[in-house]
């Protein structure tokens, strides 16, 4: 197969580039605008694969992904060209309209015209695959609030009830999708996925953030209580249920993609901490530097994926425990600090975001 990958410089998206050129004999189509999120670096070890090639392209130029569908003639379609931050979505919501909203539609459209073009078993086995997340859900009970919450998990068919600008520019263009296939025809796939971490995270998001402030004696920021639990997938477990997806998946389904690993946020800090002080030992706990602070507006509580669709009906299921996830995402940093600094390059020197209300 010809993959054409949006957002393939992307934490995610170039966890499944290198699943497929590593893993596979398919051919991929990064399609990315660079962004301050997507980093080519993150690609090194494919880049030079004769089965990889590279388009820097915006999803909202609708000439540009004309031509790159026209040239590359790809036999799907991952997308997952988004902006994923929530904080950042508070501070300045129009982005995530723009590239969540308006570049998927775009996509949508130069999508359609390309599939009806094609003919016979080219047409026949196209598919678009949407990758999106378990936010578009909202928050579910947490426990101590309601009797038996834990036995509440976002399925396939939970209600679609958004509360942050990110979420809900993800929950839009998930209807698109759908209306797409509804209206149009086109032949779809979606996916759901849960907090995802591991190598190459841009360091605004939690894991990272708490890396690399403990290694420079800075803050650890934890919102309110630090009681908000999360369900954890390392990427590359998650790459590996995208690519399974895309090549088994049954058209126009949904399938949840989630870790298995509910955890509280404080939770995950400490699990750090501990890490560090085992691989990087100090006087001083790393726990010291923990900093409870205001919480941001509208943060959902819990999220937890119900994945049994999944394995059930395609055979995936998560290799890594957090246990094991975290250990090699916290030896990851260690051993890529430059990396670390290159990527953030005075674009963002891990400040609090998403206070601009």
């Amino acid at each position: 197969m010809k993959l054409l990958v949006t957002g393939g410089a992307g934490f995610i998206g170039s966890a499944v580039i290198r699943h497929i050129i590593q893993s596979t004999q398919d051919e991929v189509v990064n399609l990315d605008k660079l962004t301050y999120a997507g980093n080519l670096e993150s690609l090194v070890q494919v880049s030079d694969s004769e089965r990889y090639s590279f388009e820097h392209v915006d999803i909202c130029n609708r000439a540009e992904v004309d031509r790159v569908l026209g040239e590359h003639q790809p036999d799907a379609i991952m997308h997952l060209a988004a902006e994923s931050h929530v904080d950042r979505s508070i501070d300045g919501p129009a982005e995530f309209i723009e590239t969540n909203i308006v570049g998927t539609y775009t996509l949508l459209e130069a999508t359609r015209h390309y599939w009806q073009a094609l003919e016979g078993n080219k047409k026949a086995s196209f598919r678009f695959h949407h990758i999106s997340t378990d936010e578009v859900y909202g928050d579910l009970p947490h426990p101590g609030e309601t009797p038996n919450a834990e036995e509440h998990l976002f399925t396939e068919q939970t209600a679609y009830s958004p509360s942050s600008p990110y979420s809900a520019s993800k929950a839009s263009s998930d209807h698109l999708v759908r209306a797409w296939q509804r209206t149009y025809g086109l032949p779809v796939l979606v996916t759901n996925c849960s907090n995802n971490y591991g190598p190459y995270h841009f360091p605004e998001k939690l894991i990272p953030l708490m890396i690399l402030n403990a290694l420079e004696g800075k803050p650890l920021p934890v919102y309110g209580k630090g009681d908000q639990i999360r369900d954890w997938l390392f990427v590359e477990d998650h790459a590996r249920a995208l690519y399974k997806v895309v090549t088994e998946g049954k058209g126009g389904e949904t399938y949840n993609i989630g870790g298995h690993n509910e955890k509280k946020n404080i939770e995950v800090v400490h699990t750090i901490c501990d890490i560090l002080q085992e691989l990087r030992p100090q006087e001083h706990s790393y726990r010291d530097f923990i900093t409870f602070v205001q919480d941001r507006p509208g943060h959902d509580m819990r999220y937890a994926i119900d994945a049994r669709k999944i394995q059930r009906e395609l055979g995936w299921a998560p290799e890594e425990t957090f246990e094991t996830g975290i250990q090699k995402t916290v030896r990851w940093y260690l051993e890529n600090l430059e990396w670390c600094k290159r990527v953030q390059d005075g674009s963002y020197q891990r400040e609090r975001l998403g206070m601009k209300i």
